[in-house]
């Protein structure tokens, strides 16, 4: 990681709103700029790579100045050592992936430790596409070939303009792992921006909220911030849920499933073959995928029954709904059922319960500080 800070002062009028934003980001990790669109994600980033130099603007990285519209400083794109990924792959059609990546190479910066051509193509799995050209690869290819092709630049700095927005979930799937470790695997951070809730539980380590009218509304760790009002507003209920912390204790080839230690109890998932024992992965759990049991149930296919205690109960009498906040060791799960199951089970402050959860309602992503 790089350690380095990035300052950014940005003040731009737009026909109905102005964007607002004056944040130090520490550059460690996956930060993500999350809000709707029109929002300002893409142009802060336009911002950021040099692409964009209007308003009142003021950018310092690791303390250069690289944008100061008062002063009249500007640092040129190609002189920012920056690499940028966008919606589209942008790969040249006459060359092969081998000539992609290679035309990056031969025109990448001298650097210490500089990332090689062999690191890329083994860890972006790129090897049996060396040969094939960009019409003849599917979307999520064509991206890992983008993504290669930025990193071989020898950035300091990755910044991801909705990479994953052109893609079905199939190919989405395919690519969340590649991108999810990036930082620790070459040693790049990076900003990115989305306005899809899934892919930033995936991927960000931080998140800065944007509001429609192009203001901070929140930031911090996405633990946090996924559990806060403004981000509730903007997602809405459906989407809240919990992260948990959870230990990889078994992998079993067989059933390809995870088996996880969750605070003493067992939690299975669709089994990920990157995982070892003992790595610890944080869990994104929506409430609206666990359900309410008064005892452990018996004959169905629901694979985690995790014993809890109900904390708090909190009745929506405008809807049907009602969230049931549960304690699990010292961590806390969410469920979103309706106020007449909690009539009908007896549910109370303090009683001892069972949440319910299906195998395939985990977003994962696996924590860098256990990896390291």
């Amino acid at each position: 990681m790089s350690g380095k800070t990035l300052t950014l002062r940005a003040r731009l009028p737009f026909e109905d709103h102005t964007i607002d934003f004056h944040e130090a980001i520490s550059l460690s990790g996956i930060t993500a700029l999350f809000g709707p669109s029109g929002s300002g994600k893409s142009t802060l980033l336009r911002i950021i790579a040099g692409l964009e130099n209007r308003g009142n603007l003021r950018l310092i990285y690791d303390n250069t100045i690289w944008s100061d519209t008062n002063a009249g400083i500007f640092c040129p794109p190609h002189k920012r050592p920056v690499g940028m990924v966008f919606q589209d792959d942008r790969l040249f059609p006459h060359l092969s992936v081998a000539g992609n990546l290679a035309f990056a190479d031969k025109r990448s910066p001298k650097v210490n430790n500089p990332i090689t051509m062999d690191h890329v193509v083994k860890s972006l799995d790129l090897l049996t596409l060396l040969n094939k050209f960009p019409a003849t690869l599917s979307g999520g290819e064509k991206q890992r070939v983008a993504l290669g092709r930025t990193l071989l630049t020898q950035p300091k700095l990755l910044l991801l303009d909705e990479p994953l927005s052109a893609l079905d979930i199939r190919r989405k799937a395919e690519l969340l792992p590649f991108l999810e470790k990036i930082p620790r695997e070459f040693g790049v951070p990076a900003i990115f921006v989305s306005h899809a809730i899934d892919e930033v539980a995936r991927l960000a380590d931080e998140v800065i909220l944007l509001s429609p009218d192009g203001h901070v509304s929140t930031r911090g760790p996405v633990p946090a911030i996924f559990d806060t009002q403004e981000m509730h507003e903007f997602t809405g209920k459906f989407e809240a849920g919990t992260f948990l912390q959870a230990t990889v204790s078994a992998q079993d080839t067989a059933f390809k499933i995870t088996t996880l230690d969750f605070e003493g109890e067992v939690l299975r998932m669709p089994m990920v073959a990157s995982l070892n024992i003992g790595d610890r992965i944080q869990l994104r759990i929506r409430a609206r995928d666990v359900a309410v049991a008064t005892s452990r149930p018996e004959g169905i296919s629901i694979r985690n029954a995790i014993a809890a205690v109900i904390s708090e109960i909190k009745a929506e009498e405008e809807t049907a709904f009602a969230e049931i906040l549960f304690k699990v060791g010292t961590q806390t799960l969410r469920a979103r059922i309706t106020r007449q199951a909690v009539d009908e089970l007896g549910l109370k402050v303090g009683q001892d319960a069972f949440a319910l959860i299906k195998s395939v309602s985990f977003d994962r992503r696996v924590m860098i500080s256990a990896l390291g």
